[in-house]
């Protein structure tokens, strides 16, 4: 598969049980996801998340 409309015919010939493993690969190999997982693993965020629950506790938070 060398073109974007050779990618497309092929998934469109997709039965619905391999078009759903298909979405669950993506979903397992986003590049996002790989960087937001590795982020997340190696507790870059870990700070912005304390502060965003303690705020949320304090009751300084809004719905959206």
């Amino acid at each position: 598969m060398n073109t974007v409309s050779e990618i497309e015919r092929a998934i469109s010939a997709l039965s619905p049980s391999e078009l759903a493993e298909l979405y669950t690969w993506i979903d397992q190999n986003s590049p996002v996801d790989v960087q937001l997982k590795s982020d997340l693993d190696a507790g870059r965020f870990d700070d912005r998340i304390a502060r965003a629950l303690a705020d949320r506790s304090a009751g300084n938070t809004q719905t959206l």
